[in-house]
């Protein structure tokens, strides 16, 4: 127990909490920094956002017009990495498990330019943090092409996990099976974005058929006593952003988030970002909000806090 982050959480010092060690285990690369230090950098004024979106796509359209307006090309995209590390440091990130995608490793160049770049960042503005590359796949995706392209991208054996992300109807979770086989071969930490907007069943449907090892959000769980029991029994850790749940009105609030329920029945959970560019909440922020609200105590927060640095992937 850390009494230090306890104590922080009562006396609502975000300052205090910034310099205790946490994790973020879900975070998009390119949208992982602060609004301030795209704001520093472009000398423009983002005001974040001020209502919830209506939807995935109403999210991505504000992201383009707000922040990628400013960052554009590879400029700006790389500037966009910088934050993602100049945040994990400012916020004590002690883990950091962040999303890229193929189109991103292909506009630098491929995989022996990309993972490059990438280490240099991470070593130049986050040299404390350890740092967890994902290989994120969109839900969208045609299968057949995804198995032509990471094979090569596997073999550089720079990724420590896979995830699948984006619209969670775009097509059964099943389809992705044998790219999680190649996947699980590479020694990569299995997980996908499941149970944010879709159903209990969902959540246990995709861990079962693609032997995840963590879900991203998986809120849907809460809803079904069965799911969560089975996801308490198989030790399946949810990577839970409650802002962005918020904001994407899969959540009423922080005081009525299914945090709670998932926690009282054995869930494994940690307290992430998502896409801290457009929800405008650091980690250290995301721990406050949910004590404020009165949905955890504070030595709850702390043993989840304590449960995200215990982060390991299978080894190679």
């Amino acid at each position: 127990m850390n009494r230090s982050f306890i104590e922080a959480l009562r006396h609502n010092a975000l300052d205090e909490l910034q310099r205790i060690p946490k994790s973020d285990l879900h975070s998009h690369a390119g949208r992982g920094g602060s609004i301030a230090y795209i704001e520093a950098w472009s000398g423009a004024q983002i005001d974040p956002p001020n209502r919830p979106f209506d939807s995935l796509r109403d999210m991505q359209a504000w992201f383009e017009s707000n922040i990628k307006i400013h960052c554009r090309g590879i400029q700006g995209y790389l500037k966009r990495i910088e934050a993602s590390f100049a945040q994990a440091q400012t916020d004590r990130i002690k883990v950091l498990a962040l999303g890229f995608g193929l189109d991103e490793i292909a506009a630098l160049g491929g995989m022996g330019t990309f993972t490059g770049i990438m280490d240099d960042l991470q070593s130049r503005f986050a040299p404390d943090t350890l740092f967890f590359p994902e290989l994120s796949l969109g839900r969208e995706s045609r299968v057949e092409d995804l198995l032509t392209q990471i094979e090569e991208v596997l073999a550089y054996r720079w990724f420590t996990s896979i995830d699948i992300c984006n619209d969670e109807l775009a097509q059964p979770i099943r389809h992705f099976k044998p790219v999680y086989r190649l996947a699980k071969a590479a020694g990569l930490k299995l997980k996908a974005h499941v149970g944010e907007f879709g159903t209990p069943d969902d959540v246990r449907e995709a861990v079962e058929e693609l032997e995840l090892d963590e879900v991203h959000h998986g809120i849907a769980a809460a809803r079904s006593v069965s799911v969560m029991n089975w996801l308490a029994d198989h030790r399946i850790r949810l990577n839970v952003c409650p802002t962005s749940n918020v904001m994407l009105g899969v959540a009423d609030s922080y005081a009525r988030h299914p945090l709670r329920k998932l926690y009282d029945n054995g869930v494994p959970v940690t307290i992430n970002t998502d896409d801290l560019l457009i929800f405008n909440q650091s980690v250290s922020q995301e721990f406050l909000n949910l004590y404020r609200s009165g949905l955890m105590t504070a030595e709850e927060l702390d043993g989840i806090r304590e449960n995200g640095l215990n982060y390991a992937v299978p080894p190679k």
